[in-house]
Protein backbone atom coordinates (compact mmCIF):
# COMPACT_ATOMS: atom_id res chain seq x y z
CA UNK A 1 0.00 0.00 0.00
CA UNK A 2 1.62 3.19 -1.10
CA UNK A 3 1.65 5.24 1.72
CA UNK A 4 2.34 8.92 0.10
CA UNK A 5 3.95 10.56 -3.58
CA UNK A 6 7.19 11.80 -3.01
CA UNK A 7 7.89 15.32 -4.78
CA UNK A 8 11.70 15.69 -6.14
CA UNK A 9 11.82 17.73 -3.29
CA UNK A 10 11.59 15.63 -0.88
CA UNK A 11 13.93 13.27 -2.50
CA UNK A 12 16.42 15.73 -2.76
CA UNK A 13 15.98 16.40 0.96
CA UNK A 14 17.00 12.86 2.01
CA UNK A 15 19.81 11.97 -0.68
CA UNK A 16 21.64 15.53 0.95
CA UNK A 17 20.92 14.99 4.00
CA UNK A 18 19.18 18.36 4.44
CA UNK A 19 16.30 19.22 6.88
CA UNK A 20 13.62 17.33 6.36
CA UNK A 21 15.92 14.23 5.55
CA UNK A 22 14.42 12.14 9.05
CA UNK A 23 10.87 12.71 8.34
CA UNK A 24 11.39 11.09 4.15
CA UNK A 25 13.86 8.08 5.69
CA UNK A 26 11.07 6.45 7.19
CA UNK A 27 8.47 6.47 4.51
CA UNK A 28 10.77 5.72 1.49
CA UNK A 29 9.24 2.16 1.55
CA UNK A 30 5.81 3.04 0.79
CA UNK A 31 6.23 5.51 -0.97
CA UNK A 32 6.25 6.32 -4.66
CA UNK A 33 7.41 9.20 -7.31
CA UNK A 34 6.63 9.86 -10.93
CA UNK A 35 8.96 8.91 -13.55
CA UNK A 36 8.37 13.17 -14.35
CA UNK A 37 9.96 13.65 -10.24
CA UNK A 38 12.62 11.11 -10.84
CA UNK A 39 14.10 12.79 -13.75
CA UNK A 40 13.78 16.19 -11.46
CA UNK A 41 15.59 14.12 -9.09
CA UNK A 42 18.21 12.86 -11.77
CA UNK A 43 18.55 16.44 -13.55
CA UNK A 44 19.18 18.83 -9.68
CA UNK A 45 22.07 15.88 -9.04
CA UNK A 46 23.47 16.60 -12.41
CA UNK A 47 23.44 20.27 -12.14
CA UNK A 48 25.09 19.92 -8.21
CA UNK A 49 27.61 17.92 -10.06
CA UNK A 50 27.12 14.21 -9.65
CA UNK A 51 28.01 12.38 -12.86
CA UNK A 52 24.80 11.72 -14.92
CA UNK A 53 25.49 7.74 -15.07
CA UNK A 54 25.74 8.48 -11.20
CA UNK A 55 22.96 10.40 -10.40
CA UNK A 56 20.41 7.83 -12.26
CA UNK A 57 21.88 4.58 -10.28
CA UNK A 58 21.09 6.93 -6.88
CA UNK A 59 17.60 7.46 -7.90
CA UNK A 60 17.07 4.30 -8.82
CA UNK A 61 18.29 2.74 -5.83
CA UNK A 62 16.36 3.83 -3.16
CA UNK A 63 13.81 2.28 -1.52
CA UNK A 64 10.45 3.34 -3.50
CA UNK A 65 8.57 2.95 -6.56
CA UNK A 66 9.13 4.34 -9.33
CA UNK A 67 5.76 4.79 -11.54
CA UNK A 68 4.79 6.10 -14.81
CA UNK A 69 2.56 8.83 -16.13
CA UNK A 70 -0.73 7.41 -17.35
CA UNK A 71 -2.45 9.75 -19.76
CA UNK A 72 -5.30 10.72 -17.04
CA UNK A 73 -2.97 12.00 -14.50
CA UNK A 74 -0.53 13.78 -17.18
CA UNK A 75 -4.14 15.48 -18.15
CA UNK A 76 -4.85 16.11 -14.43
CA UNK A 77 -1.36 17.72 -13.98
CA UNK A 78 -2.00 20.38 -16.91
CA UNK A 79 -5.44 20.95 -15.20
CA UNK A 80 -3.82 21.64 -12.02
CA UNK A 81 -2.23 24.73 -13.18
CA UNK A 82 -5.53 27.27 -13.31
CA UNK A 83 -5.78 26.14 -9.32
CA UNK A 84 -1.85 26.65 -8.82
CA UNK A 85 -0.62 29.74 -11.40
CA UNK A 86 -0.59 32.03 -8.52
CA UNK A 87 1.42 29.93 -6.72
CA UNK A 88 3.82 29.15 -9.19
CA UNK A 89 3.99 25.00 -9.36
CA UNK A 90 5.81 23.88 -12.44
CA UNK A 91 4.58 20.58 -14.15
CA UNK A 92 6.38 18.29 -12.22
CA UNK A 93 4.80 19.72 -8.93
CA UNK A 94 1.55 19.47 -10.45
CA UNK A 95 2.35 15.62 -11.78
CA UNK A 96 3.31 15.18 -7.89
CA UNK A 97 -0.03 16.33 -7.14
CA UNK A 98 -2.28 14.97 -9.30
CA UNK A 99 -0.53 11.27 -8.94
CA UNK A 100 -1.11 11.78 -4.96
CA UNK A 101 -4.41 12.48 -5.98
CA UNK A 102 -5.12 9.76 -8.04
CA UNK A 103 -3.74 7.36 -5.11
CA UNK A 104 -5.64 9.08 -2.61
CA UNK A 105 -2.08 9.66 -0.20
CA UNK A 106 -0.29 12.51 0.80
CA UNK A 107 2.37 14.45 -1.49
CA UNK A 108 5.21 14.89 0.74
CA UNK A 109 7.49 17.79 -0.37
CA UNK A 110 9.85 21.00 1.33
CA UNK A 111 8.21 23.33 -1.28
CA UNK A 112 5.89 25.56 1.41
CA UNK A 113 4.31 26.85 -1.36
CA UNK A 114 2.02 23.97 -1.82
CA UNK A 115 0.58 25.10 1.70
CA UNK A 116 -2.74 25.58 1.97
CA UNK A 117 -3.09 25.56 -1.76
CA UNK A 118 -6.80 25.12 -1.31
CA UNK A 119 -7.18 21.71 -3.60
CA UNK A 120 -8.85 18.30 -1.89
CA UNK A 121 -5.20 16.60 -1.96
CA UNK A 122 -3.32 16.26 1.45
CA UNK A 123 -0.14 17.95 0.93
CA UNK A 124 2.65 17.18 3.92
CA UNK A 125 5.65 19.66 4.40
CA UNK A 126 8.75 17.59 5.58
CA UNK A 127 10.00 21.28 6.70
Amino acid sequence: MTGCVLDASAVIAYIRREPGAEIVGPVLASSILSAVNAGEVVSRLIKLGTEPAGAIELVRQLDYEIVAVDAATGLRAGELIALTLSRGLSLGDRVCLALAEREGVPALTADRAWADLGLDIKVSLIR
